[in-house]
């Protein structure tokens, strides 16, 4: 059922109350009157109202002083100023103690239709920011990040210690292992945490448009410019901008994000405006830096502006008391999102998802999980509902077999053939994950079949 919008009309003038109270019951709103500023302030503290009409000058507390009563005590009731005098001072003194917005008497009904629309769907627009904002915060809550392991523990600790700095942080992992999850953390733990927290992976937009993205273009700056755009620095502007893979950046650009990082001002594509811009920079990269700027990818200079704090995010198997922590906490997920009563893992899954290697990190966890949710039939996962490369993996002591399971004496060129081809077996002839399971890639596993003459 839709919810009936709740408007307060204040004004001295009984006829024109009466008037917008017809008017305003006809577009389907609910009607509270007050005849002085001091009784819709008073009325403001008895109920909730969504939207406030009110004129400027009334006999005993005026409009503007009512503005003032009611904004202090609930700042996001919007409020429209309604005047038979017509000044322009009187506007913007108005909208400077925080009205929403001003129309002279007599109203123009399209006008105020419009101007209420406005309004509301304004209110409603930052009372679903606000929500947004307090379920993100929750979401990257460094409490409510999943990870118990010493690693995650000392990661944890710095991230609280660097989070109400204002220092840059690069952060460093491989693909999947959650760093996205870490910035988050540093953000909403941090004084910005009103501020937005804006997005961008270097890797996915075009050299040709990262400029643009992160800048903002003048209209007409290249083909297809067609209004002004604000770049990312602009949207972040007070709050935090994070840069995944920033790696990826063409040598260029690297130089034009050097400049914006010490000068904190930016320049549109195809502008002159130098624009001062407030933001604290998270990088994130799964390169190694250090290899990237000794081979001439990658500049020392932004490297050490960007890497003031360095954080590494643990690859999941360095982390494998996590696993079962982070393999329910998504099957939770997942069970509710698809509709299933799933209560947990059978210890057979659960032993293979601890033998797993995990290349693909949280990211192949979750993914795994969500697969298994999907497809099981019954209240708990089992290992027939993992994917084959996880229903098959080995533990350490089946790809390391005590030494007395080893013959004695034997060629080392004897016990790799052997190796190689108990791996084969396990895997039914998959080179590629016999390959993943040996350490190799599938181009050395080729030589060494060779090598033996187990392939022509």
């Amino acid at each position: 059922m839709k919810k009936e919008n709740t408007i307060l009309v204040v004004d001295d003038d009984q006829a024109h109350r009466t008037m917008l109270r017809t008017l305003l019951s006809g577009w389907g709103y609910k009607i509270v009157e007050a005849d002085d500023g001091q009784v819709a302030i008073e009325k403001v503290y008895e109920q909730a109202f969504d939207m406030i009409l009110m004129d400027i000058r009334m006999l005993k507390v005026s409009g503007l002083e009512a503005l003032d009563g009611i904004k202090t005590y609930n700042p996001a009731i919007p409020i429209i100023i309604m005047t038979a005098y017509s000044s322009v001072e009187t506007a913007v003194e108005a909208l400077k103690k925080g009205a929403y917005d001003y129309l002279t008497k007599p109203l123009d009904f399209d006008e105020l239709r419009l101007a209420m629309e406005r309004a509301m769907d304004h209110s409603q627009l930052k009372e679903k920011n606000r929500l947004l904002r307090e379920t993100l915060g929750s979401h990257f809550d460094i409490q409510n990040i999943i990870g118990r392991s010493t690693a995650m523990v000392k990661l944890l600790e710095t991230v609280a210690q660097v989070a109400p700095s204002e220092a840059t942080v690069l952060i460093t992992g491989d693909s999947g292992t959650g760093k996205e999850l870490i910035a988050g953390a540093i953000h909403f733990n941090s004084p910005r945490k009103e501020g937005p927290f804006v997005k961008v992976n270097c890797a996915a937009i075009t050299e040709t448009l990262l400029e643009s993205e992160l800048f903002g273009h003048e209209k007409g700056a290249f083909t297809g410019a067609h209004r002004l755009k604000e770049g990312r620095f602009r949207q972040a502007d007070g709050g935090s901008l994070f840069l995944d893979e920033v790696s990826e950046m063409s040598l260029g650009m690297q130089v034009k994000l050097l400049r914006a990082l010490q000068e904190r001002e930016i320049t549109r594509v195809g502008g002159e405006e130098v624009i001062k811009v407030d933001v604290r920079v998270i990088a994130a990269t799964n390169k190694n830096l250090i290899q990237a700027i000794e081979s001439g990818r990658f500049r020392e200079d932004l490297y050490y502006r960007l890497n003031v704090v360095t954080l590494n995010v643990p690859l999941l198997r360095e982390r494998k008391e996590d696993i079962p922590l982070l393999a329910q906490h998504f099957l939770s997920t997942f069970a509710e999102k698809n509709r299933k009563q799933i209560k947990g893992f059978t210890p057979q899954a659960m032993d293979q998802l601890l033998k797993y290697d995990w290349p693909g990190n949280v990211r192949e966890l979750m993914n795994a999980v969500e697969r298994a949710v999907v497809l099981s039939r019954s209240e708990y996962l089992d290992e027939q509902d993992l994917p084959l490369a996880i229903k098959d993996a080995l533990s350490a002591e089946e790809k390391f077999p005590s030494r007395d399971a080893v013959p004695a004496d034997l060629p080392l060129e004897d016990v790799e053939k052997a190796t190689i081809l108990k791996t084969l077996e396990s895997t039914d002839g998959n080179k590629s994950e016999a390959a993943r399971r040996l350490g190799i890639t599938r181009k050395t596993l080729h030589k060494k079949l060779k090598k033996y003459g187990m392939m022509p």
